[in-house]
């Protein structure tokens, strides 16, 4: 059965693709050359099909659940996020390169949500979240944060707009962690472990945006003094 071509249709159609896939002389341990990962076309023909009026809506799968159900706010979250990064990305003061990274990051949020799409025990091959992209992330963090001076009291989110806007993602990617943890066992862990890492390299973007002007907790201050 094909899926819906709706704005959410490519998330299930991509997540068709091999799972956990490994070099072999630039060819994936499926069979697919490197080249069929970038080779994918999508055509989005019509953007509403009403199947979803009656609030459900397909997995990767082909099951029908509610709207409401865990991965649906999983992966919905997850393009919450990339929306806002979205809106990052428009911000005059974010610092040179971040935005490659932000757009990268994009590109991987929509890989998450195609995982999360399909529960682990579907007996297809699927495209499925690999260690070496968390890992992106942990070698981007421990080269910005190498340049901040260390912290002595918690952040506040604000400073520049750029980095403002970066707290909200963090706080966002922060849920969407929680909302693919609640989906059980039955999903890709390492999806857990990069929205855990993304939502460390958000702050630590943040702090940067800011060049060390922050705004710190200063414990108690506004509290009323005894009289």
């Amino acid at each position: 059965m094909a899926s819906p071509i709706t704005v959410a249709g490519p998330r299930r159609m991509l997540a068709g693709f091999p799972s956990q896939p490994t070099l072999t002389g630039g060819i994936l341990s499926s069979g697919r050359s490197l080249d069929c990962w970038a080779s994918v076309t999508i055509n989005l023909t019509r953007i509403y099909t009403r199947l979803g009026d009656g609030g459900e809506t397909h997995l990767g799968d082909m099951s029908r659940v509610s709207k409401t159900d865990p991965r649906i706010e999983a992966y919905g979250t997850i393009d919450e996020l990339g929306a806002m990064l979205g809106v990052a990305l428009t911000l005059e003061q974010l610092p040179d390169g971040f935005g490659d990274w932000l757009r990268h990051i994009q590109n991987d949020l929509f890989d998450l949500g195609a995982d999360i799409a399909v529960p682990e025990d579907d007996s297809r091959e699927r495209l499925r979240v690999l260690p070496e992209q968390t890992e992106w992330l942990e070698a981007r963090c421990d080269e910005v944060n190498a340049t901040l001076a260390p912290l002595k009291s918690f952040v506040l989110s604000g400073g520049t707009a750029a980095a403002a806007q970066l707290h909200v993602c963090r706080t966002v990617c922060r849920r969407a962690e929680r909302r693919a943890i609640a989906c059980g066992e039955d999903i890709n862990a390492e999806v857990v472990r990069y929205l855990n890492r993304l939502s460390d390299l958000l702050f630590i973007l943040a702090r940067a945006a800011n060049g060390g002007e922050e705004p710190l907790w200063e414990p108690g201050r506004y509290r009323p003094t005894e009289s």
